[in-house]
């Protein structure tokens, strides 16, 4: 467990299982999309999982007959772990912060993600100015690129 009163400062591996994840993020089912953390480096990266399994609420309806997850949706999984890695960098108290999208760019989709797929969430810190971070995220299933994307983030006090 995390001393939350100081920032973390060294790498660890199987960070995270699901109690801790919603510890630091606001989600909750069905819109977590982060399961665990495998990987963390304060400042620098986190590597996250999510499975995916038909009982998601949004498989009915996207599509009836070829169940395929929403390419927003594992934007949002990557934006979910960049969250769990600033606010557990800076040893910020879940509560007393929001993170908010800024901007999605360079936004590539190369396999759909379906069901009974483990999606891997690469996460890589690339700037931090003034509350806005901007990070480079990728999405693997099984070793191959599922979808690609610079996002920005707002980290925002409550």
């Amino acid at each position: 467990m995390v001393d939350k009163n100081k920032p973390v400062t060294e790498r660890t591996a199987a960070v995270m299982e699901s109690r801790e994840v919603m510890r630091w993020l606001a989600h909750r089912a069905p819109f977590l999309l982060v399961d665990r953390v495998i990987e963390f480096e304060p400042n620098v990266r986190i590597v996250a999982i999510k499975n995916v399994t038909y009982n998601e609420p949004f498989f009915p309806g996207h599509f009836p007959n070829n169940p395929v997850m929403p390419g927003v949706l594992i934007l949002e999984a990557l934006a979910q772990a960049a969250a769990i890695l600033v606010g557990r960098s800076l040893a910020l108290n879940p509560a007393d912060f929001v993170t908010l999208f800024a901007g999605i760019d360079e936004a590539r989709f190369k396999r759909p993600v379906l069901p009974g797929d483990q999606m891997r969430l690469e996460v890589e810190q690339i700037r931090a100015m003034r509350g806005i971070y901007k990070f480079k995220t990728r999405v693997t299933v099984d070793g191959e690129l599922a979808a690609e994307a610079v996002l920005l983030s707002a980290f925002r006090p409550l």
